[in-house]
Formats: C-alpha cells, structure tokens, sequence
C-alpha cells in the first residue's frame, strides 16, 4: 500500500484526512511489518512503501514490534514463556489449575490461587498441575502470608518443595519469614560457570518498599541460621542465599483488587525500580532484578503504560475473576462484568482481621463492605460479645450470621480445633478474640459463597475486585469480550498484550514527529489465534 507522504500536520479536506487517518492506523497495527518515517516539507510523515523513496527521504525505520518483545527478554528466558505476562493468584483457588494450564500452554504463565484453601486441596491442584503441564517450569503456586497461623504457611512451604513446584508467589508479607526464606534457599547451586542457580523460583509481591527491600536483599543470618539447625537447609545453601536477592522477580502491586495499599503505579513502580538500582549497587548482584507491575492493568493502554515505565513483565488479576477457567461462581462473574470504574470499596480483611488490614473489593450489587465494616467497628468497640449493645446483637445476628452467635461459635470452633487449636485456647482465654474469630467467619464464607453461587447469600458475596475491571469492561464493550462466555484468560491476554504493542508502537511513531491519529490509541479486542 502507498500512503501519502506528506506531513500530517497540513491542512487537509475532512474525508482525505479522514482516509488518511485510517490508513496510518491500519499501518501501526501490522506489527510485523517495518514503520518508515519520511522527511517531507520540513516534516516527518508515515510510507510503507520506501522502495519509491530515495534514500535520503528517509528518516528512520521502526522495526516490527511484537508483543513477545515487550518487557524484559530475561523473564522470558528464566521462566520458559513465550510472552512477558502472568495470571495471577486469586485466592480461594479463584486462579484454578484450569486457569494455570490454559497460561502454560499458551507459553505464558500463571500461579495457582492456594490462599485459603486447605493443605488437601493445594496438594490435589498441585499434582493435577504437575500431571497436565511435564517438562514446563512456566507455572506456580501462591504462599499467602497467614500471619494467624505460621505452622500452616510453613506445612505449605513444605510440601512445594517436596513436589517441586517450579516457581511460587508470596504475597501478603509484611516481613520475611522462615517458610518463604526456606523457599527461597532450598536448592540453591553454582552452575558450571559460577552463577547460582535456583531449584524453586521465588516471586515477591509487595506494595510498600520497606517489604520490597527485604526480598531485594540476601536473606539475613538470622532467619537462615535456625533453618539450617533444624536441617531445613544445608550449610552451603545458606552461604549461597547469603550472595543472592531473596525474590529476583519483585511485582510492584499497585491499586489492585484484594490487598492492596491503593498506590498509583506511576508513583510506586519507578521507586521500587530506583530501590531495586541502589541495592544491586549495594550488594553487587551479577544478575538483574526483574521489577513486574500488578494492580490496575485492565486495558491495553494500561499495560503498555506498565511497559513504558520499565516493568519487566505484567500480572493481571482482576479482569481474570470474569474469565470462562475462573473458579468464581456465573453469577459472580456476571456481576463483575457489571462493574464500573468506581464500584468498588476497600473493606476488612478476613485473614488479617484484628490487625486492621483491609482490602479492595467489588461495591456494586453486594452489601458485604458496609456488613463487614460494621463488625470491624463492633470488635474494635466492645472487649466481647455480651459487651455488644443487645440491638446491634440482634441485627448481627439476623441480617448478617442468620444464625445465633453461639452457634456460628461452635462451627468456628470445631473448625479451628482441626486447623490451629491454639486459635481455640486463646478465644477461650480471651472474649474479644473469639469475638474476632465469629466475625472472621462471616468474612471468609461470603468469599466462598461467590465461588459456590449461594443464590441466598447473593448480598454478602465478598467479590476482591481493582478498578481495573472497571476499565476492561469499558474497554471490552461492542466487542467478543463483552460477552462474558467469550472471556478465556487466554483471550484476555493476548488482547491486552497485541493492543499494547500498538499503542506502543504508535507511541514510537509520535515520538519521531509523526502526527499520529488518536484512533492509534485505542485498541479495539478481537479473538486472536
């Protein structure tokens, strides 16, 4: 095709610029076409066709850009993908192997959502990962930090190494602790020529630089030397730990659904890329760092932006609650596919209820946030339950346990016996604390009635959900992805990583002092083989 070379920026009848406009358009999506930008009357403008152009007329060739050729070549090398993107860990096996090996596959890469599921249930997802996906080392498993139960996260730790799951996820940490330092060391050799190699490849997600600094650094001498006491760890693994970061792949959480700190990315990704420079200097790494993005990527234009600031790969988790492999229930996921930018609220946390952590969940269609806020305010207020006003008892009990506090007691209890009896021998000791843990039941059902679609507790489905999904559904309207049935997690990968090779293309083009249509800018989904 011959496209017009002169500069964009002249004075034009509407319908040849118009015409125009959609050629240049046409022109930047062919990703796997050259671009060649023209010197013409003291400007730049757009040819394909430079072989009827004199070599002086041109001023500069963009090469073809595919989406493989976003990010940082080395995660696609260290992780055996294709493509720099992950699905992540929705908890409560929402990320369900389904959804792993349809990423796998697809030579991405995906993390199992273990949190808060039992040890039973992550070793059975374990072994069908293991079974589907031979060979492939682009998969994992989150470790979500149980601060409540330290013996469970390190029972978890225990048995992905035992069934040697290729990477793992920690999310949630505040600070280090001996199960994922343990994940990070076990293992650890030199290669042939010198560079440690890992047997398990750790990823951190952090939301606050003091954390990312820990999993930036070796791992400390004190958290190392008790592993190797109890033969957790030899003597030469922890030298070698002391000589490598903790997590060489760190992703920046930003405004995301579930916990989050509700940091801009734009603010939180380049200061953890400045951390990430000061403490290789520091310590003198012979390998880089890699610094992914997560929260608020929705949209094509979002993961180019990621790109654009440096991000090494990205992680998506929002958009993916909706996707066909999700373990939400149809009706969850109908409603996410309703949700607008602003439906969404932060709320308490259920695994880290008396500690104040909150987290971001879908507003729109659920009263579980304002249910939820109303406990937290209750236990913060009163030492225990007799302590609470009879009415606000009354109404706990029938708009929000529907069902008498002693009973919803007595299932809580004979749950933690089986799961942590010192939760049970702190309650009995101390009133608010079990007071806490009634309250923290309601919170960790309402999420596992939007996985089972409990038709009767519709108003209490704890949905985590960012703005992001917001942002894809208006993105995703008028096209395939509207449709909910058509939103494989495949899908909603390749769309949001082919538009933001365009954008970033027609940001390339721009920059070279081409006028560039805003209809460049706005990727439109298509399904993609």
């Amino acid at each position: 095709m011959n496209l017009d070379t002169r500069p964009l920026g002249q004075r034009l009848p509407q319908q040849w610029a118009s015409d125009r406009d959609a050629e240049v358009v046409e022109a930047i999506a062919r990703l796997e076409e050259p671009l060649h930008v023209v010197r013409s009357g003291g400007g730049f403008s757009l040819s394909t066709s430079p072989s009827s152009l004199s070599t002086t007329g041109i001023a500069g060739v963009l090469p073809p850009l595919s989406p493989e050729q976003l990010g940082d070549p080395s995660f696609c090398a260290a992780h055996g993908t294709r493509f720099p993107y992950i699905a992540g860990e929705m908890a409560g096996g929402i990320a369900t192997p389904a959804m792993v090996i349809a990423m796998a596959r697809a030579d991405m890469m995906g993390f199992f959502g273990a949190g808060g599921l039992s040890h039973d249930r992550i070793a059975t997802a374990v072994s069908d990962l293991s079974t589907a996906l031979p060979g492939r080392r682009n998969w994992g498993v989150n470790l979500l930090h149980t601060p409540s139960e330290p013996a469970a996260e390190e029972r978890t730790a225990e048995m992905l190494l035992a069934q040697r799951v290729p990477a793992v996820s920690a999310s949630a940490f505040m600070e280090l602790t001996p199960a994922v330092v343990r994940l990070a060391a076990h293992g650890l050799t030199r290669g042939p020529h010198g560079a440690v190699q890992r047997t398990t490849r750790l990823f951190a997600k952090v939301s606050r630089p003091e954390v990312a600094a820990q999993f930036m650094a070796p791992a400390p001498a004190e958290l190392l030397r008790p592993l190797v006491e109890r033969g957790q760890l030899t003597q030469a693994e922890a030298d070698l730990a002391s000589t490598v970061p903790v997590a060489e792949d760190i992703t920046v959480e930003a405004d995301s659904g579930g916990h989050t700190d509700n940091r801009p990315l734009t603010v939180l990704l380049p200061a953890m890329l400045a951390l990430r420079d000061t403490l290789a200097g520091r310590h003198g790494y012979p390998r880089q760092i890699r610094i992914g993005a997560a929260g608020g990527i929705g949209t094509p234009g979002a993961a180019a932006a990621a790109f654009a600031l440096g991000a090494s790969y990205v992680v998506t988790g929002s958009v993916n609650q909706a996707a066909v492999e999700s373990g939400l229930s149809g009706d969850a996921k109908a409603m996410l596919a309703q949700a607008g930018i602003a439906d969404v609220v932060m709320a308490p946390a259920g695994d880290m209820f008396e500690l104040g952590v909150r987290l971001q969940v879908l507003r729109r269609g659920t009263m579980f946030p304002g249910r939820a806020e109303h406990l937290h305010q209750i236990y913060r207020a009163y030492p225990s339950w007799p302590a609470v006003p009879a009415a606000d008892r009354a109404k706990i009990e029938r708009d929000v346990l529907r069902a008498p506090y002693e009973q919803v007691w007595a299932r809580t209890r004979a749950y933690w016996l089986e799961r942590a009896p010192g939760q049970v021998e702190r309650a009995e000791r101390d009133p608010q604390h079990q007071m806490a843990l009634v309250f923290r039941w309601y919170l960790g059902m309402s999420s596992r009635w939007a996985v089972q679609g409990e038709a009767g507790r519709r108003t209490d489905y704890q949905i985590w959900c960012g703005p992001a999904m917001g942002a894809f559904n208006e993105w995703a309207a008028g096209s395939f992805l509207a449709d909910v049935a058509h939103r494989s997690v495949v899908q909603i990968a390749r769309n949001l990583l082919t538009g933001a090779a365009v954008i970033t293309r027609a940001h390339q083009l721009r920059s070279c002092g081409v006028e560039v249509p805003a209809a460049a800018f706005a990727f439109a989904a298509r399904p993609l083989a």
